[in-house]
């Protein structure tokens, strides 16, 4: 059984990201994918996100609040820009629809999508791309804390942002490779 991993490269990750926006249109799907790289939840906790949890009187709110699902602690995440920008883009195509959920299943007009859809959503953007590694969807929530330990994040920052209990949990979320540590060693200069 091979571990999910996150999108490490850059121009991959572009790629991937924006499947559902040229390749393949879906508007709901690349609000998924978007949205699930920028805010680092749990599929659970993103698939059952509803519209009054991010908008209050016709206007998005800074932060989403969640409970997550697995742990039970409160999760306070802000709406970077990108998030905040793929989000209005699909309310306003979507406003009138009728489902409570962002994420709405074509099958249950007041459900949200099945986390076995979502799974077929990402593993095809995936595929399509040519994305060989493990990409699941707990590879978005992955994906983000990669990249913010690429860019600087502390690892403690990070678990504090995961809600994770230990150190070790974080640092195996990261799937830092031999390549990552090398790149450390060929940048130092003392």
């Amino acid at each position: 059984m091979s571990t999910t991993q996150p999108i490490r490269n850059t121009k991959e990750l572009h790629r991937f990201k924006e499947y559902y926006l040229y390749f393949e249109p879906n508007p709901r799907n690349y609000t998924l994918i978007v949205l699930g790289l920028n805010t680092a939840l749990r599929i659970h906790d993103l698939l059952h996100l509803k519209w009054s949890d991010l908008y209050r009187d016709g206007r998005l709110k800074d932060h989403i609040y969640v409970i997550e699902s697995k742990t039970g602690k409160e999760n306070r995440i802000i709406l970077n820009r990108e998030a905040r920008s793929v989000l209005n883009r699909y309310h306003r195509t979507v406003r009138d629809s009728g489902n409570p959920y962002i994420f709405c299943s074509a099958r249950n007009s007041s459900g949200p999508l099945s986390r076995s859809q979502a799974y077929r959503i990402i593993r095809r953007a995936a595929e399509q791309v040519g994305l060989t590694d493990h990409i699941s969807c707990h590879s978005l929530r992955k994906t983000f804390g990669y990249h913010a330990w690429k860019q600087g994040t502390p690892p403690a920052l990070l678990m504090s942002i995961y809600n994770h209990s230990s150190y070790h949990i974080t640092r195996r979320y990261l799937c830092i490779e031999q390549e990552d540590k090398d790149e450390v060693f060929m940048k130092i200069k003392l």
